[in-house]
């Protein structure tokens, strides 16, 4: 044996391929197949990071998705990944990983010192010291907790991997490829079902590689292939390295595939990891069970390590986890796995076991072997900081639970416990089934099913090779049955038990040994919470199982009580004397295990994080000189910034042309809503607060919804095409949300309505011409069409051809002069467009953008989503005469609110500068020379119509304060603007312009 590698097994392992990678920058090498954390345990590291909150130092504990202590950063630069679990890391040539959580390095770290300061920071000190002192003090603490919080470090680098998700479906998901969960999937592909098996290993199996039973005269390696492909064969799909880590409702269930985790950099255009999104109609879970630690002082040095671990690390990577091991249990499964690690060549000193006898075939093996059994004792304690070094092995009377006086101390490099099996339930918790307590295995197991899902193998609480094997086959067949298929009936291969030793996996209920004074008895070994954290949790009140977990931080994380939970409610039943299903279990969240962030997103972040809508007229605009903007997930034009030009001077150069000639904006992007049936008037007359169900045929209406509060919710137009048809317009940013507001009025409470709603925003292209020579322009580009005054008043609606295309013309004004919206198929938009400009070269016509569209607005005192920002009424904006009072719609009876009808309420005004200093959108209103805030601004401008700056804003009680002097204060900046609060129509108040 070199180091600790043993010099033969390992059924993972290809020791033909040695692998060279760093740890802490110094260069070592394992074997293809190994992870992390064989390697590091065959080359000698034992210590290999260090507790969140004490600093302790730490070792591995486990072989899969339950490790709490080997957390390590791997790669480095942009891939740089924090808190990865050295257990489930395949070791690849060139991996660089480092230990967390330690300054200046994993063997002296600094904050040690907490460990010495640990009775200031037991469970819930942050609530009790720093905020519980007051806001000063808290305000004062938060940086350096903040500094000192988290464990690994991430980057600040854009990651360069690429990241893919997808929908699968499927008849059967099967969680888990154990024993049982393979025995189900080739039961549900025997009959004719389309099954995913997924496993988050990347060598399906399970315990199979670690009992080494042989199935029908086959190694297991050899049986776990043959089945394989028989499922493969049968159309089943196997997804390995695939973490099933959410239920959702519907049998809806996701998991994260790590197709290229095991390698330094993907392939190119291969994903580093898949999101998938499964839909079953039937699903088995099997996802095994995790041993249990035992609580006692110091048990968490190390090299202390569960006994499931120290087998597998053995079978499957050819790794002794010690020189001189010692096993402490209280099942039989304690024995075995000390006879099984013997016979593999590990060096097995002692089993210790709290029970006054074991079953005496188990304690002949392990005399033949010359491994010495202690029982009616227990490891109480122990010795070593930074690597175990010996254990205290005390008698323990198993009726009264009272410690001997008697002391042992063999020395040591390796412990070995096992304190029984905890079911992983955390699926069947997410389906909405409440775990129930069973009193033999002392845990929880699966509840009811509320999903079609059914458990089998050691997740529903069988622990024994046979009966997984055939729970397996039973989920299979209830798997068939529930989808309407008929199971072959078949058989469970024959295992070869004549090696196997007799015995129970089941605990004698000792889960914590007494308190030795020698060191913390560690119940949550990644958040540093001790017994006696539940003890005081339990004191001061935080007895719900709930409060525990948050009071102490136990169970939360990456451990999300895997190896913690049973332990920790064992403990509080004991301190309340209650039993453990009587105290009760967590609902378990998801995720099962860690989550990327990128995984969830997928490829849709930078420029994919959301679809880049574009206009017909986008390339026109852009070869045009516009500076364009995202609104929403539209692509518009800011402004048209010509040489030498400032943003401030192109927008006041396109709004001077508005005003005083003519101009043209792009509104592509207004939502549009085509309604339609014989109760569309009627539908819109319930939506609105104004009345649609008299506009006649080719007129238009402005009007503004409320939601079910009263509150405003968006303003657009809706245009009367024929008696049962309408096309209402909306805000850009809000089209969708109004889609979907009359899609639910229309399924949900208005289900008798004759009335189909469809989106058109991407079928109409949208300009609007407006200025005074606005009809001139447009009658001079209309082949057919007639815009006079007598033939579209305001808010009439025409047709008529434009560059061959038909379009519709509705004469409406956001600017407050002359003004036409032209909508035309979308295709058919750029050649409209162009058409327009050059029938308004004659008159000077100009492109204008947001920001000249801006300043137009608030000059007329048009509001837009900056003034409905979720908060204000239709009497905050002066809109309260658009209230009908003959008929209700959507929030009407909660106008009259003793809050809305407040006479002190904000409602909008508009501010002018009265030193010419512009004002800040989001300043407050105050009294001059400061004071309580008054109101706040919404929206700023310099307006060249009136040669000042302006605003917009809500003030309490503002149209009585007209003329009034206030200041526009701005605490960021430290500055403060004096302005007179007007009329927020700053410009032709009655409107004349407009109706020419």
């Amino acid at each position: 044996m070199s180091g600790y590698r043993l010099p033969r097994g390992g059924s993972h392992l290809d020791r033909s391929r040695p692998l060279a990678y760093r740890f802490d920058g110094d260069p070592l090498q394992g074997f293809a197949g190994d992870t992390l954390a064989s390697a590091l345990l065959a080359s000698g590291r034992v210590l290999v990071g260090r507790s969140f909150k004490y600093h302790r130092p730490r070792g591995v504990m486990g072989a899969g998705p339950e490790e709490a202590n080997a957390l390590v950063e791997l790669r480095d630069g942009a891939r740089q990944e924090p808190n990865t679990r050295a257990t489930m890391t395949e070791l690849y040539g060139g991996l660089e990983a480092a230990s967390q959580n330690r300054w200046p390095s994993l063997s002296f770290d600094m904050m040690a010192v907490n460990d010495l300061l640990s009775p200031l920071f037991s469970a819930g000190f942050y609530y009790k010291t720093f905020m519980g002192t007051g806001q000063a003090t808290w305000h004062f603490c938060e940086r350096f907790i903040r500094k000192a919080a988290g464990l690994g470090r991430g980057t600040h680098l854009a990651d360069p991997d690429r990241y893919e998700k997808t929908n699968a479906f499927c008849d059967v998901l099967v969680v888990g490829a154990g024993p049982a969960g393979l025995m189900a999937a080739r039961a549900a592909v025997a009959a004719g079902l389309r099954v995913i098996l997924a496993d988050e290993s990347a060598r399906p199996g399970g315990r199979l590689f670690d009992d080494g039973v042989q199935l029908d005269g086959l190694a297991p390696a050899d049986w776990i292939d043959g089945a394989l492909r028989e499922i493969e064969a049968g159309g089943g799909r196997i997804l390995s390295r695939t973490s099933v880590y959410g239920y959702f409702d519907g049998n809806v269930l996701g998991a994260v595939e790590r197709v290229a985790d095991h390698k330094r950099k993907p392939a190119p255009f291969e994903p580093r990891q898949r999101h998938w999104t499964i839909h079953a109609r039937h699903v088995v879970l099997a996802t095994g069970a995790i041993e249990r630690p035992l609580v006692f002082s110091g048990n968490d040095a190390p090299g202390v390590m569960l006994a499931s671990a120290g087998l597998a690390h053995a079978t499957r990577y050819g790794v002794a986890v010690g020189s001189s091991v010692v096993v402490f249990a209280n099942n039989d499964g304690g024995a075995r796995t000390a006879i099984r690690l013997a016979d593999l060549g590990v060096s097995i000193k002692a089993v210790v076991d709290p029970r006054r006898e074991i079953d005496p075939a188990l304690a002949a093996a392990l005399g033949a072997r010359d491994i010495r059994l202690e029982t009616g004792a227990v490891v109480a304690a122990t010795r070593g900081r930074k690597a175990l070094a010996g254990v205290d092995i005390r008698g323990f009377d198993p009726v009264s639970g009272v410690l001997g006086a008697n002391v042992m101390q063999p020395g040591c490099d390796a412990l070995l416990v096992s304190g029984g099996w905890t079911p992983s339930v955390h699926l069947a918790s997410q389906a909405g089934s409440a775990p129930v307590f069973d009193e033999a295995l002392h845990s929880f197991v699966p509840g009811t099913a509320r999903e079609a899902w059914t458990a089998a193998g050691a997740c529903a609480g069988t622990l024994d090779l046979v009966g997984c094997l055939s729970a397996g086959l039973e989920a299979g067949h209830k798997a068939a049955q529930a989808c309407g298929k008929m199971a072959e009936t078949g058989g469970i291969p024959l295992p070869d038990l004549s090696g196997q030793l007799a015995g129970t996996d089941l605990p004698f209920p000792l889960f914590d040994v007494p308190a030795t004074g020698r060191g913390k008895r560690f119940v949550d070994f990644q958040h540093d919470v001790t017994a006696d954290d539940v003890e005081l949790a339990n004191r001061e009140g935080f007895r719900s199982v709930e409060h525990l977990k948050r009071y102490t931080t136990l169970g939360m994380a990456a451990d999300q009580g895997k190896t913690s939970n049973v332990n920790a409610i064992s403990l509080m039943a004991r301190a309340r004397g209650l039993s453990a299903p009587q105290v009760g279990t967590t609902r378990f969240r998801m995720p099962w295990t860690a989550v990327t962030i990128g995984a969830l997103a997928g490829r849709e972040t930078g420029h994919h994080f959301a679809p880049v809508r574009r206009t017909p007229m986008h390339d026109w605009h852009v070869a045009k000189g516009a500076e364009m903007m995202p609104v929403g997930l539209w692509m518009r034009p800011r402004a048209y910034i010509g040489p030498g030009e400032s943003l401030r001077d192109a927008y006041i150069r396109e709004a001077t042309a508005v005003r005083h000639r003519v101009g043209i904006v792009d509104v592509s992007t207004l939502g549009k809503i085509d309604v339609q049936g014989p109760d569309a008037a009627e539908f819109l007359n319930r939506l609105y607060t104004g009345g649609f169900a008299r506009l006649p045929v080719g007129k238009a209406r402005y009007g503004v919804m409320l939601r079910e509060d009263g509150i405003m919710f968006d303003d657009g137009t809706a245009w009367r095409l024929a008696p049962n048809r309408f096309l209402v317009t909306t805000t850009t940013a809000n089209a969708g949300a109004v889609l979907a507001h009359m899609e639910h009025y229309l399924e949900v409470v208005w289900s008798d309505l004759r009335v189909h709603v469809t989106s058109v925003t991407d079928r109409h292209a949208g300009m609007a011409v407006a200025g005074p020579d606005a009809r001139k322009v447009l009658q001079a580009a209309l082949e057919e069409g007639d815009v006079s005054a007598e033939a579209c008043p305001h808010m009439g609606i025409v047709r008529g051809r434009i560059a061959g295309a038909p379009v519709m013309i509705a004469r409406l004004s956001f600017s407050g002069e002359l003004a036409y919206e032209v909508y035309c198929d979308w295709p058919a938009g750029l050649a409209v467009w162009e058409a327009l400009i050059e029938a308004g070269k004659p008159n000077g016509i100009m492109p204008y953008g947001m920001e000249a569209l801006g300043t137009l607005r608030i000059e007329k005192g048009h509001i837009t989503g900056a003034e409905m920002d979720g908060r204000t009424t239709l009497a905050d904006v002066g809109l309260g005469g658009m209230a009908s009072r003959k008929k209700p719609y959507i929030g009407s009876t909660m106008t009259q609110r003793p809050a809305f009808v407040d006479p002190e309420r904000p409602v909008l005004v508009g501010l002018i500068s009265r030193d010419g200093q512009a004002i800040r959108s989001g300043s407050h209103l105050t009294l001059p020379g400061g004071g309580a805030s008054l109101g706040h601004v919404t929206a700023v401008t310099w307006s060249p119509a009136l040669g000042a700056n302006i605003a917009l804003a809500f003030l309490s009680g503002g149209r009585e304060r007209h003329g009034e002097p206030l200041e526009a204060a701005f605490p960021l900046k430290n500055e403060r603007v004096a302005v007179t609060v007007t009329d927020p129509c700053f410009y032709d108040p009655d409107g004349s312009r407009m109706h020419v």
